[in-house]
């Protein structure tokens, strides 16, 4: 992807994201020509915890997890990240560190960025400030809202917590390839695996939802809020 056609390419995708579309078309030209573009297979580390913070990571295509990682290879999945998003942290500004790993849970096409550029358009552009200020600080809640879930919640409100936030808010279907494994399922409801299978086997039961393989159909969504929402 060289030349012209690379940068016209960029731009369009560029004005797909909220936030860019506070920029001027000399700014989007100016982004085009300083970001460079890299695929990831499933599985591959695309910003690594503890990293310098040089970079802002756009998605174009594919779904990738954003997680933080504990002792003793323990980890903590904080976020599904999916095509339009902005993937930066509070790292890059207080300790030029990455502040967690994303990897890819599909196959990946992303957009890299200097973040002394993002730094450059902070601060003559107060509009796409403002809005990258509200798109980090909505991530950042949403999170906290999440790991508030599982202090609170019990194993079974967690996992449906988990399952419809899959639904509604990565793939917008009550049917869909879960694409997490039963280990990362756990990871990201604080739960052993065996836990993961036994719940779902628990919700199967209860005609809540269909589990075959990595596919899953919720049957009774309003069940499985009532679940979410008692904890």
């Amino acid at each position: 992807m060289t030349g012209k056609n690379r940068t016209d390419r960029l731009s369009k995708s560029l004005l797909e994201w909220k936030n860019f579309t506070h920029l001027s078309k000399a700014e989007i030209q100016y982004v085009s020509q300083n970001m460079y573009d890299a695929v990831f297979k499933p599985g591959e580390i695309m910003l690594k915890q503890g990293s310098p913070a040089s970079n802002a990571l756009f998605l174009s295509s594919g779904l990738a997890k954003i997680y933080m990682e504990g002792a003793n290879g323990k980890n903590v999945i904080m976020n599904i990240i999916k095509p339009g998003m902005v993937i930066t942290g509070p790292g890059v500004y207080f300790t030029s560190r990455q502040t967690y790993t994303v990897s890819a849970l599909t196959a990946v096409h992303a957009f890299f960025l200097s973040f002394e550029i993002f730094r450059q358009l902070l601060k003559k552009n107060g509009n796409f400030a403002e809005s990258l200020i509200e798109d980090i600080s909505s991530k950042w809640l949403a999170m906290h809202t999440r790991m508030l879930s599982l202090i609170q919640k019990k194993m079974p409100g967690r996992l449906a917590e988990a399952i419809l936030y899959l639904s509604e808010d990565i793939f917008d279907s009550h049917e869909f390839d879960i694409i997490l494994s039963r280990q990362e399922m756990g990871e990201m409801t604080n739960m052993a695996k065996e836990c993961v299978v036994r719940i779902i086997k628990e919700f199967e039961g209860s005609e809540i939802l269909i589990s075959k393989g990595s596919r899953i159909k919720i049957l009774d969504k309003t069940k499985l809020k009532l679940i979410s929402e008692r904890g």
